[in-house]
């Protein structure tokens, strides 16, 4: 799934050049003023990412590894991909932990480790390894744009590189993201739990991983517990067998026996005699054959850590860190109000540490990680009734610790996201709670998509959400009112003006009918809709329902509420697009005045304000104070929402409109020209402000002086 809005009392309009779009590289000359110090300052080799450490008594697994090395072989000279695929806790990220040391300690100049059971987990390694490597047009600033250059800087970099995609889950989200070399100097290596024909072709050859061989097994045992005193004893091989030769079922048995000083034979009488498996585990979820061992491991070593956790928070500790991403969660999570409340005000950092110790979870670099199979086995001991609980209390502690905005926040926001998801994936049931709704969390997480400018995910998701809402909450519901009119506003920032006006004018009637004509959502909708209005060129009925909606929010909220101060920020691109720029400099600056007193001089409300004031001065023929302005405008806007946000590209179109008129045609020109491709990459060649500054371009080039009125976009 995606998904949609901030905070339910939030309402942002879609109108006045929001500051919500998309990503990509941008322009050579924004390039130059926020580039890394170049390729070479990079200090090689580099590790990317945090490469799993090799479980203690790891097992080099030689026949497997014979086999991988074989199929590399095939590829020659050209990049191959070996995609290892095999059920959950078979040590397939163990095996690609050790290829990655391997690399390293053979001069690999460049070694990438990117969970991937998300696709913005790998957008943000792929972006900071552009960063570190400092491939051109990488800026440090913008995650999808990030990306998309290090993978061209991959295609063709001489450097010895591999990268390691761990438990791909959804082969469509990563398509288009697999790395390439045209040098063959280079090597991908994925771990996934599917065996989808997706992750085949095009270079890429499926490696099946099992479990250990039985020599294998044993031999892990006796070297894990060879410092151990006699707990390697006559029944190594016994109790191997008797786990399934499963990697991760050894592990929580030898932590187990170490912390309790217990040898292979006592652990495997205490094994065979433990709770009856069928009490805690249904025949249906032992769907990978191996449900058995992990449960019984499972239940061994909770009962333990139960009798070492004196404050009993160690069942739900674990049983909550189960509902999150694999790939992990941040630490912090565990210090937010509502889950310390569930927890009953226990710390829990004490009962991560002894879960940890007993290798249920592990927890490194402020990240807490459960390995996927231990958290399946986790989720299906728990009774429904405290399942529903710990989702609860893990989406209001999610909810908790995101950050408002959360775009100088991209690697957080990116992992939020992801254990949003994966929360979605495995508790949506009781995040639905009619006739309320769904937890505002997930709100949140939309919010945060669209701020990241991933638009196409965005609609998607609010047809998914919509369609849900409407089946769980019935047509006339708030929040599903409010999932259409999320779509509306992926409609418009796509600029499918038509069809974000056809669901706009429905939603408004919709909300005037259930929720009253000054309802704050009401409000917002008449809102949208002037500025879909105003898009699809219908300027004077636009402006006169934007002028009637500030006038009702401010008279029903207050002139400071976020909506009002949306509104007026709005109209002031209405009075400047029908040329009443007396009006609009009023307006603009109060209303810059009020967002930097609201929100601070940073927020992205506060960009937006000021980017429109700045096309007002210049309009009024105030160029000096206009290229102030909009300098600051593209240098915040580079800073805070990145160099390929579409908002940034309209400020550097802007400031190169004012450039010509003062003059500086060779510079306007070689700006305006660098955003109106990204514009069209980022938006598409038919995107109304795409064709709008594509004109203003060739009145550039063609024209002496250009008529402003014609080519300045507010």
């Amino acid at each position: 799934m995606t998904f949609w809005r901030k905070r339910g009392t939030e309402h942002v309009s879609v109108g006045g050049d929001s500051s919500y779009s998309a990503v990509g590289p941008y322009s050579s000359v924004v390039v130059q003023q926020a580039a890394p110090s170049g390729a070479d300052a990079v200090g090689w080799p580099l590790e990317v990412g945090a490469v799993p450490a090799l479980a203690s008594a790891f097992q080099p697994r030689t026949g497997l590894r014979e086999r991988i090395d074989a199929v590399r072989e095939e590829g020659g000279t050209a990049v191959l991909t070996q995609v290892l695929s095999g059920g959950g806790g078979v040590g397939k990220s163990q095996l690609a932990a050790s290829y990655a040391g391997q690399a390293a300690g053979e001069g690999v100049d460049l070694v990438v480790w990117a969970p991937a059971a998300e696709l913005q987990q790998v957008v943000t390694r792929f972006a900071e390894a552009g960063v570190r490597v400092a491939a051109p047009g990488v800026t440090g600033t913008d995650p999808e744009a990030d990306a998309r250059a290090f993978l061209a800087w991959l295609a063709t970099t001489s450097r010895r590189w591999l990268v390691v995609l761990d438990d791909i889950t959804d082969p469509g989200a990563v398509e288009g993201w697999w790395p390439v070399s045209r040098t063959g100097s280079g090597w991908v290596l994925a771990t996934t739990r599917l065996h989808d024909a997706r992750l085949t072709g095009g270079g890429r050859r499926r490696v099946s991983v099992d479990v250990y061989e039985p020599g294998e097994a044993a031999a892990y045992l006796r070297a894990r517990l060879a410092d151990e005193g006699g707990l390697a004893d006559g029944a190594v091989d016994e109790l191997a067998e008797e786990l399934g030769y499963l990697p991760l079922a050894l592990g929580h048995a030898a932590a187990y026996m170490i912390n309790h000083g217990l040898g292979c034979g006592a652990y495997l009488e205490l094994f065979r005699g433990s709770r009856s498996i069928g009490d805690v585990l249904p025949p249906s979820a032992d769907a990978e054959g191996y449900g058995r061992q992990i449960a019984t491991t499972l239940l061994l070593s909770l009962d333990a850590v139960e009798a070492a956790d004196p404050e009993g928070a160690a069942r739900r500790v674990l049983g909550l860190a189960a509902l999150l991403d694999p790939a992990g969660h941040p630490e912090a999570l565990w210090r937010t109000d509502t889950v310390l409340e569930y927890l009953g005000g226990c710390e829990a950092a004490a009962t991560l540490r002894v879960l940890h110790r007993y290798a249920l979870l592990t927890c490194d670099a402020g990240v807490v990680r459960v390995h996927a199979l231990t958290a399946r086995a986790v989720r299906e001991t728990v009774p429904d009734e405290d399942l529903a609980a710990l989702v609860v209390a893990a989406a209001d502690g999610l909810y908790e610790m995101w950050p408002d905005p959360d775009q100088p926040h991209r690697d957080l926001a990116a992992m939020l996201r992801a254990n949003t998801e994966a929360l979605y994936g495995v508790g949506s049931g009781w995040l639905w709670r009619p006739p309320v709704g769904v937890h505002a969390v997930i709100h949140v997480a939309g919010n945060s998509l669209i701020d990241a400018g991933l638009i196409d995910a965005a609609t998607a998701y609010w047809g998914d959400i919509a369609g849900e809402s409407e089946r769980v909450l019935g047509t006339d519901h708030p929040q599903t009112l409010k999932a259409v009119a999320g779509l509306a506003v992926a409609h418009w920032r796509a600029g499918r003006t038509a069809e974000a006006i056809v669901l706009e004018e429905r939603v408004l009637a919709d909300r005037i009918r259930v929720l009253g004509p000054e309802h704050a959502d009401t409000l917002m909708s008449r809102g949208d809709l002037a500025t879909s209005y105003k898009q699809a060129g219908r300027l004077a009925e636009a402006t006169e329902l934007m002028e009637q909606v500030l006038a009702d929010q401010e008279r029903v909220f207050g002139p400071d509420a976020h909506g009002s101060m949306s509104v007026r920020s709005n109209l002031v691109a209405h009075y400047f697009d029908a040329g009443r720029l007396t009006e609009a400099g009023a307006l603009g600056e109060r209303a810059l005045a009020d967002s930097v007193r609201i929100y601070g001089e940073d927020h992205p409300r506060t960009l937006t304000v000021r980017h429109n004031l700045a096309s007002v001065h210049h309009a009024a023929g105030r160029l000096v104070e206009a290229v102030d302005l909009k300098e600051r405008v593209l240098g915040d806007r580079l800073r805070m929402l990145g160099p390929d946000h579409p908002d940034t590209a309209h400020a550097l179109a802007n400031l190169a409109i004012t450039y010509w008129e003062l003059g500086r045609r060779e510079q306007a020109v070689e700006l305006l020209d660098g955003a109106v491709a990204e514009l069209a990459r980022l938006l598409g060649p038919g995107h109304p402000d795409t064709v709008l500054h594509r004109q203003s371009l060739a009145i550039m080039r063609e024209r002496p002086r250009p008529l402003w009125r014609r080519i300045l976009r507010r």
